[in-house]
């Protein structure tokens, strides 16, 4: 296999179904070594039977690429060092981390209990932090040995996380956290070789079912929009060396589509050189909002 990620090894968290298996595949094409990730849960994050993991790297092997299985829980501190270990130990270099692993347990508000609040964030916003916080370390200590790197880091956000869905409290609030995570990361890593952007996919997996129940079956003929293998192309792109100088960004996917996501900047403002009345800010806030953009409808809102 050859392509534009000959030589990179890339680790995919979540690889075992849906879209993290497809970015797997994808990356295998591409000429890339993949470490596989997953955990073999089911939807709501309990114990699974099986090991989807080896079923991809057995796939990737039999279209004659190279790729390893790692089954560690990535949102603990010696799961996250495991994957990137294993990269290591397996091939002898870590070039790119595609963050993707999470599950749902979605709740209105008022039925949201503090378990599946703490289990969301964890999977999604924990499970994000710590393979980059040790990835950036053997990142960091490349580049201090003088062998900068040219790494590449990939985030799963979603259109949750940028607009809200109704519901998903605890997934829209940890998927907008991966985009500061993002953002943060893209800024203070850049000194070591290290570019870190964020996905949104819009796609057919089990934790898309419900939401797009409408739009989930794949026609008989024609193009697939919501397959997941849509969004892989895209990923792989920024998790290859072609994509330098590319930082800091957010790309919704979807389809044949690929839109980069502009967030928040400031709009309309006033400054009266002084501190407010109540009466005042309210009534300039008024005026302000009606020369405003509007905000994006949340999902799922009547």
């Amino acid at each position: 296999m050859s392509g534009i990620c000959d030589g990179r090894v890339v680790a995919v968290t979540g690889a075992g179904r849906g879209l993290g298996r497809a970015h797997a595949l994808a990356f295998a094409a591409e000429g890339a070594r993949v470490v596989v990730n997953d955990l073999g849960v089911g939807l709501d994050g309990a114990p699974g039977a099986e090991s989807p993991a080896e079923a991809v790297v057995a796939e990737i092997r039999a279209a004659g690429g190279e790729a390893v299985v790692h089954d560690g829980d990535i949102a603990t501190t010696d799961g996250a060092a495991c994957l990137v270990h294993t990269a290591l130990e397996a091939y002898g270099r870590f070039d790119t981390l595609v963050s993707n692993a999470g599950f749902l347990r979605d709740r209105m508000l008022v039925n949201l209990d503090e378990d599946d609040w703490d289990a969301v964030i964890r999977v999604h916003l924990k499970g994000h932090f710590l393979p980059l916080r040790h990835a950036a370390a053997h990142w960091r200590a490349e580049a201090k040995a003088g062998r900068l790197p040219q790494a590449r880091i990939v985030h799963t956000s979603s259109g949750a996380g940028l607009l809200g869905s109704v519901g998903q409290g605890n997934y829209s609030a940890a998927k907008a956290g991966i985009v500061g995570l993002t953002l943060v990361a893209a800024a203070e890593l850049a000194r070591y070789g290290v570019q870190v952007n964020a996905v949104a996919p819009a796609a057919r997996t089990r934790m898309t079912e419900r939401a797009f129940a409408q739009a989930m079956a794949a026609p008989a003929t024609g193009f697939d929009a919501m397959a997941p293998e849509n969004v892989s192309p895209l990923v792989v792109w920024l998790g290859s060396a072609a994509s330098a100088g590319v930082t800091g960004r957010v790309f919704e996917a979807e389809g044949g589509r690929i839109t980069v996501m502009e967030g928040w900047r400031p709009g309309p403002t006033a400054d009266k050189g002084t501190r407010w009345t109540p009466a005042e800010a309210g009534e300039r806030a008024r005026e302000l909002l009606a020369a405003a953009e509007g905000p994006g409808a949340v999902y799922g809102a009547s």
